[in-house]
């Protein structure tokens, strides 16, 4: 079971994530000043279209590496399931394998 991993990113932000269900994760992003917290869906297609084999945590802190890369945490949705990503993000499946 994956809980708790946290991150420390180039962009000095903090990922914090914690599972809060069978496909449900709880994202803290921490930037010393502020914090976001965000709900986020991953399914078992999430993870076999976007990252094969990988933990579904693994690829939730890679999607926060992508998003964070592209707009401040604030910008990010408060509650969302992955793959909703790609709609505003069309490149994500194929720069989301490079962050994995």
């Amino acid at each position: 079971m994956y809980t708790g991993q946290t991150e420390r990113l180039a962009l000095r932000s903090t990922i914090s994530i914690a599972r809060a269900g069978d496909a449900a994760f709880v994202v803290t992003v921490d930037d010393g000043t502020t914090r976001t917290v965000h709900d986020v869906t991953v399914t078992p297609q999430d993870v076999a279209r976007y990252a094969p084999g990988m933990a579904a945590g693994r690829l939730v802190r890679a999607s926060f590496q992508f998003l964070l890369e592209r707009e401040p945490k604030e910008a990010i949705l408060q509650r969302f399931e992955l793959p909703t990503i790609e709609r505003y993000f069309p490149e994500y499946p194929s720069k989301i394998r490079e962050l994995l």
